[in-house]
C-alpha cells in the first residue's frame, strides 16, 4: 500500500509543479490554487508512505520520478530543449533511484 501512496504523492507533485508553471508567478488564481492543493496532497500522501517505507528510498523515488516526469512534461507541453546534459541528468537520477532500491533500502 505504501507504493500506492507514493505513486499518488508523485502524481500530485507533478500536477502541482506543472500548474505552477501555468500560474505565471502565482498571478493566475486557478493554477495557483491547483499548485497549493497539489503540494498539500503530495505531502500528505508522502507522509503516509513514510509510515512503512524508509525515508531515503521514499524521498529518492518521489523526487527522482517527479523530476524525470516534470522534465518530460517540459519537453512536451512547453517546448523545452533536450540536450545531452539533460538526458544525462535524467539518466543519473533514474539510475540513482534504481541503485537505492537494489541496495536493499527498506
Amino acid at each position: 500500500m505504501e507504493y500506492a501512496f507514493l505513486a499518488g504523492a508523485i502524481g500530485a507533485e507533478v500536477v502541482a509543479t506543472t500548474a505552477m508553471k501555468y500560474s505565471d508567478g502565482f498571478s493566475r488564481p486557478w493554477p495557483s490554487l491547483v499548485t497549493v492543493i497539489g503540494y498539500v496532497v503530495s505531502f500528505v500522501l508522502l507522509a503516509r508512505a513514510l509510515k512503512s517505507m524508509s525515508i531515503g528510498t521514499a524521498y529518492a523515488i518521489w523526487s527522482g520520478v517527479g523530476t524525470a516526469t516534470v522534465a518530460a512534461i517540459g519537453l512536451v507541453l512547453f517546448g523545452e530543449g533536450l540536450g545531452l546534459a539533460k538526458i544525462a541528468g535524467i539518466a543519473l537520477i533514474v539510475g540513482g533511484v534504481v541503485v537505492l532500491n537494489l541496495g536493499g533500502a527498506h
